[in-house]
């Protein structure tokens, strides 16, 4: 999901490895995309795509919601003082993507148009009605205000136009074609040497995806969509990137740490992994070619686990029985699992213990080596796991990158128990009740009597009047 990614350094004029950004692409950045219309609504073509259209809303039958922070609490606390430490639930069916950024706490529970907390950014991956934003009035517009501004126009759910050119004639007849529709996306496949036009049809299809399901941050005064592949896309390349920018998402309030918060970058490891290498597409798994009740062949658009349709997807190329291949894809979740859980206890403690050495009087420059440490540590933490599923994508690269994770995570403790003694301080440092959501939050002193109040009432009267606006717009069906 698109949060709050802060940045002080202006998008159009970010360093990138041939220097600033040329004044052709400025002007592009800024400029609208095409005179044609995108439309948007996607029950507008169930008719030349039956069978595409009705797989894409069945995305509505995975509706099952899971708390995260309820599942793992140490989560609030490697969140605290940002806004996944309010609300974390697992992701579900692309029809829900507009209505859970809607309800989720981190976009708070704005009043008016100027109100925050969250920039327009957030919409970028909810809704086709960005892609007809920006193709109308230029990126610059879209990006310009508080995410409250775009609540009447960014109103359809994820659907045909955020994959599809839904303005040329070939879609309109039902033959559809794949199109980045971010420039910004495009832009950064642009710098990994991928040209979209340019490239086979096997590599735009992962491309397009790869315009959501990807790592990211905010930049520039507008807070513009930004993908820190500059220098490529594995963790170590984005961390450097981070840190020769200087940049932070938010600067944890128990440890003082200037803090990075990864999002979902299964593009990036799926590239990584074996699946990857091979050219094998996110299409090829979660929306393989099947038949109609008439034997005519089309994509799946109910985009979903491959193990829901095995013999489209995983049996093409695997020679094991499901049950066999789906025993190899448990084992390696619960390795992941067994891993990721012990960064956790790490790192929790260590923010702790840096809250103690703070308060015992370490210096600032005796910190400096230890922030380093956590921030790099939970970077590559939450790189790994935010990439949902890289267990099948490229448990390898997990595996990798959380022991890095948990080797820096050690390295901090360890110079945190060297300057506490210092302070005579040589017992553990206790840690509050974590043991649920609910006493995590409460040890931070979080309200969330009133947070969920207050969003609430943003849901029963703000969320409606938007719904109108766009309906007597024509943006919406009546």
């Amino acid at each position: 999901m698109l949060m709050l990614k802060l940045h002080h350094i202006p998008l159009l004029l970010t360093v990138t490895g041939l220097g600033l950004l040329p004044s052709s692409l400025l002007a592009q950045a800024n400029a609208p995309q095409s005179t044609a219309t995108i439309e948007t609504r996607s029950e507008r073509f169930a008719t030349n795509l039956p069978d595409q259209y009705q797989s894409w809303r069945a995305t509505a039958e995975q509706s099952k919601q899971v708390d995260a922070l309820a599942e793992d609490p140490r989560l609030v606390i490697l969140w605290a003082g940002y806004a996944f430490a309010k609300d974390y639930n697992k992701p579900r069916g692309h029809a829900f993507a507009l209505t859970d950024v809607r309800a989720t706490l981190r976009t708070g529970a704005p009043k008016t148009a100027e109100d925050g907390p969250l920039p327009m950014a957030c919409w970028s991956c909810k809704s086709p009605d960005v892609a007809r934003v920006i193709n109308q009035q230029g990126e610059e517009h879209y990006f310009r205000g508080q995410w409250a501004r775009g609540g009447p126009e960014i109103v359809n759910p994820l659907g045909c136009a955020d994959c599809h050119n839904t303005a040329s004639a070939a879609f309109k007849q039902g033959k559809p074609e794949l199109t980045l529709s971010r420039p910004y996306a495009d832009r950064a496949m642009q710098s990994l040497g991928k040209s979209f036009h340019s490239e086979g049809r096997l590599s735009q299809q992962s491309m397009v995806c790869g315009q959501c399901h990807v790592e990211y941050y905010f930049s520039g005064k507008n807070k513009a969509v930004k993908f820190p592949w500059d220098q490529g896309t594995r963790v170590d390349d984005m961390e450097d990137y981070y840190d020769k920018l200087n940049f932070s998402d938010w600067v944890h309030p128990l440890s003082k740490t200037p803090m990075l918060k990864a999002q979902h970058p299964e593009f990036e490891t799926w590239r990584a992994g074996i699946h990857g290498k091979n050219n094998v597409t996110c299409i090829d798994c979660h929306m393989p070619k099947v038949q109609n009740s008439a034997g005519k062949v089309y994509t799946d658009h109910k985009i979903g686990n491959p193990f829901d349709n095995f013999d489209q997807s995983c049996a093409n190329c695997h020679t094991q029985d499901k049950a066999s291949l789906q025993a190899v894809v448990a084992q390696r979740k619960h390795d992941v699992n067994e891993i990721k859980l012990k960064v956790e206890d790490q790192l929790v403690h260590a923010h702790f213990e840096a809250k103690a050495a703070w308060s015992a009087g370490v210096s600032s420059a005796e910190m400096q080596p230890i922030l380093q440490d956590i921030r790099h540590a939970q970077w590559r933490w939450d790189y790994a796991i935010a990439s949902h599923g890289v267990h099948m994508h490229a448990p390898d690269v997990a595996l990798r990158v959380l022991a890095t994770a948990l080797d820096k995570a050690a390295s901090a403790r360890t110079k945190l128990a060297r300057v506490l003694a210092t302070k005579g301080i040589s017992h553990e440092i206790a840690l509050p009740d974590i043991s649920s959501k609910e006493k995590a939050q409460l040890a931070l002193g979080m309200d969330m009597q009133q947070l969920n109040a207050e969003k609430q009432q943003f849901l029963n009267t703000v969320v409606p009047r938007w719904d109108e606006q766009a309906r007597n717009a024509g943006l919406l069906g009546k």
